[in-house]
């Protein structure tokens, strides 16, 4: 079920970076079951959006490398689990993870970042964009995680035989709730990137860093 908390990764993790956003995340999730909601995840439900913050955060800092490990290991570790059906319908189920994945290693994921400090509205767009899609991968593979090791595994809330009808269902849905995401991250956060681009808050990072990929940079 899509919140306003899911659009909100891409937005922090441009405005705050990886670590001021990552503890506003946790904060907010923490707030939120404060104020009430359940929590999913036994208490777990930050870290979809943490470490979607996280990857956003650092891509944007030009720092693409971690990157490509945080996603790397969260799809070889939800790849491994026994209960995640690797085909549906004669079709991987993960191919808009791995499609996702070959664009945060092509030219177009090492680029999203600095894209969003360009005064150019359409490049600007298209940064945005990709950054969203790769962080509402994250948040989703984290997620998937999350249901088959606590409810699956360790508390056996959902018995191991629904598993491969659960997956099959969520292969129709999943594709366009994650397009829903990039399109309304795209759309809410535009009019904030211009205003922030227009304050010069975010265009000065480039300014420090002849490369895209610096490691040793901070937030």
């Amino acid at each position: 079920m899509l919140s306003l908390s899911d659009l909100l990764p891409p937005i922090f993790g441009i405005m705050l970076g990886p670590y001021a956003g990552g503890i506003g995340i946790f904060l907010g999730n923490l707030a939120a079951m404060g104020f009430g909601r359940p929590p999913t995840f036994f208490g777990l439900d930050f870290l979809p959006d943490l470490l979607a913050v996280v990857a956003i955060g650092l891509l944007v800092r030009h720092r693409w490398t971690p990157v490509i490990g945080l996603y790397s290991a969260l799809f070889l570790i939800f790849l491994a689990n026994p209960l995640t059906s690797i085909f549906v319908f004669s079709f991987p189920f993960a191919w808009l993870h791995i499609a996702t994945f070959i664009v945060l290693l092509s030219p177009l994921g090492r680029s999203a970042g600095q894209w969003i400090e360009a005064p150019n509205s359409k490049r600007v767009t298209i940064g945005l964009a990709i950054l969203a899609l790769i962080g509402t991968m994250i948040q989703h593979l984290t997620g998937s995680i999350l249901f088959e090791i606590l409810l699956g595994q360790l508390t056996s809330s959902i018995p191991a035989t629904a598993y491969p009808g659960i997956w099959a269902s969520v292969f129709f849905v999943y594709p366009v709730e994650r397009l829903i995401l990039v399109v309304s991250a795209v759309l809410v956060g535009m009019p904030i990137i211009w205003i922030l681009n227009n304050m010069s808050f975010l265009r000065p990072r480039s300014n420090n860093s002849s490369a895209p990929d610096k490691t040793n940079r901070t937030s």
